[in-house]
């Protein structure tokens, strides 16, 4: 199947099929014209990928998630310590974004928001008081 075809049966851009031949994710076959030819097999990698890339997995854990699904002699455990180091990088954004959250809430609970100049909101964010008028 055409790239066409193949960007909508996986739901993924053709720009993104190209970018991934690009880097050597999938190696669809060339036809007598040139043109990509993708297969059953090359689909399944596709939305294997996309699905990878979905829950926040970079480039290369996908290379790598890849390689163990396509190993039947892979150990889970390999499998399972790319996906815990990911959850990790995830609970640790979930916990800057928690901080964030919390500051940003204090700081327009705390402005008046009337018409007067002062605003803690812009004292916190030059990092001094804001000066009261």
């Amino acid at each position: 199947m055409n790239i066409g075809e193949t960007a909508e049966k996986s739901g993924l851009p053709a720009k993104t099929i190209r970018y991934y031949e690009d880097i050597g994710l999938i190696k669809p076959k060339r036809s007598a014209n040139g043109y990509r030819d993708f297969d059953a097999q090359d689909l399944h990698k596709l939305a294997f990928i996309g699905r990878a890339r979905a829950l926040g997995f970079a480039i290369e854990d996908c290379r790598n998630l890849l390689a163990l699904y396509e190993d039947a002699e892979r150990a889970s455990a390999d499998v399972k310590r790319i996906a815990h180091e990911h959850l990790q990088r995830i609970e640790g954004k979930i916990a800057q974004l928690q901080s964030m959250q919390d500051t940003l809430s204090d700081l327009v609970h705390a402005c008046s928001g009337d018409h007067r100049p002062d605003c803690p909101i812009l004292g916190d964010l030059s990092g001094m008081l804001a000066p009261k008028l």
